[in-house]
C-alpha cells in the first residue's frame, strides 16, 4: 500500500493539526476533512488542497485511514462505521464514552482486520520514550498535570481530558493489575470535575499518586518514578528526562553518593510521530504502540476514578 488515502473527521483544535500532518507526510494523500462547521472545514480544505465535507458518511469506503478528532460522544458511531467500511482508525482519546462501546470497536477491528490506534499523544514524547529505557520495577509514581482553564474540552471531566494521559502511561510502565483506587475531586468552573487526585495501588506493590487540574494558574506536566537505586523524572512540557541513581562512591560514611544524568530533547513533533507511526503500522501490518486495548484499559480506570468522585 504505497499511497494511503486519508481523511480527518473533526476539524477543531486537534483535527486541523491532524490534517496538516497527513498533508505533509510522503505516501499519504489527504482526501478530505469533515466537519458540520462547513466554513471551518472549507478553510482547512482550501489551504491543504483537499475536499471539505459536512457528513463523514460520504467518505465511507473511499479512504484507507481516518483520524477521528470529533467530540468524544461521537467516537463510537464514527469509528464503527469507518471500520465496517474498510478504514483503519486513529481515534483521539478517550477512545469512547463507555467500555461497551470500546469493546465493540476492538471486536470490529479484529473482524475486519483493521487497526485501531488511540491518540494518547504523550506516548510519543521523546522524554517518555527515554523513561522506558531505564525502568526496573517502579515502586512509587507521582504525576502532576496542571493547566489553566480552557473551555475547549469541558464536554468531559478533567479525568478524561487530562488525567487519562498519565493513567495510560502509568498502567503501561507498571504492567500490573490495579487492586485498589482512592479518588477525590470537585467541580470549580464547570458542572463536571475540574480538579482531581487518585491513588492507584497495583498488584505488584507499586503505588501511583496522580493529580490533574484544569483550573490552575500555571501549566505543569511532570511525572516522577521511584524504583530501587534510582529516581526518574519526566518533564513532558519541556521534553526533559532526568535520572538520579546510586553511584559507586559515598557522600557520607555508609551513604552512597547520587549520580545524575539529564537529557533534553529538541522541540519535536509528537503528533507527526504519532500519525507516521499509525500509517507505518498500516503498511507493515503491525500492532500500534497504543492499540484499542490500551485505550480501553485507560478508559476503564478513568471511569472508575470518576465513579468514586461521583458516588451514586
Amino acid at each position: 500500500m504505497d499511497n494511503l488515502r486519508c481523511a480527518v473527521i473533526g476539524t477543531g483544535h486537534l483535527g486541523r493539526f491532524h490534517a496538516e500532518k497527513y498533508a505533509a507526510l510522503p505516501g499519504c494523500e489527504l482526501v478530505a476533512v469533515v466537519d458540520p462547521d462547513t466554513e471551518r472545514a472549507g478553510e482547512i480544505a482550501e489551504r491543504l488542497g483537499c475536499r471539505a465535507l459536512a457528513d463523514y458518511h460520504e467518505l465511507l469506503g473511499a479512504v484507507d485511514a481516518v483520524s477521528i478528532a470529533a467530540p468524544t460522544s461521537t467516537h463510537h458511531a464514527i469509528a464503527r462505521d469507518c471500520l465496517e467500511n474498510g478504514s483503519h482508525v486513529l481515534v483521539e482519546k478517550p477512545i469512547t464514552v463507555t467500555l461497551a462501546e470500546a469493546d465493540e470497536l476492538i471486536a470490529l477491528g479484529r473482524e475486519h482486520d483493521r487497526l485501531i490506534q488511540v491518540g494518547h499523544l504523550e506516548r510519543f514524547n521523546p522524554a517518555v520514550m527515554a523513561l522506558g529505557d531505564h525502568l526496573e520495577r517502579p515502586r512509587f509514581i507521582e504525576s502532576h498535570r496542571l493547566a489553566p482553564f480552557n473551555p475547549r474540552a469541558t464536554d468531559v471531566s478533567v479525568v478524561l481530558d487530562l488525567m487519562i494521559h498519565d493513567i495510560d502511561i502509568i498502567q503501561d510502565i507498571v504492567d500490573s493489575e490495579i487492586e485498589e483506587i482512592a479518588a477525590n475531586g470537585t467541580p470549580v468552573l464547570t458542572g463536571d470535575i475540574d480538579i482531581a487526585n487518585a491513588r492507584l495501588r497495583f498488584a505488584n506493590g507499586c503505588v501511583a499518586n496522580v493529580t490533574a487540574s484544569r483550573v490552575s494558574r500555571k501549566s505543569e506536566r511532570k511525572m516522577r518514578v521511584f524504583q530501587e537505586n534510582a529516581y526518574l523524572s519526566v518533564d513532558f512540557g519541556n521534553r526533559v528526562f532526568e535520572r538520579h541513581f546510586r553511584g559507586e562512591g559515598e557522600m557520607f560514611p555508609g551513604i552512597p553518593e547520587i549520580d545524575s544524568e539529564e537529557s533534553a530533547f529538541d522541540d519535536g513533533d509528537a503528533l507527526l510521530a504519532e500519525i507516521r507511526h499509525f500509517t507505518d503500522c498500516i503498511r507493515r501490518g503491525e500492532r500500534p504502540l497504543v492499540p484499542g486495548e490500551a485505550g480501553r484499559r485507560a478508559l476503564a480506570t478513568a471511569i472508575r476514578i470518576g465513579e468514586l468522585m461521583n458516588p451514586q
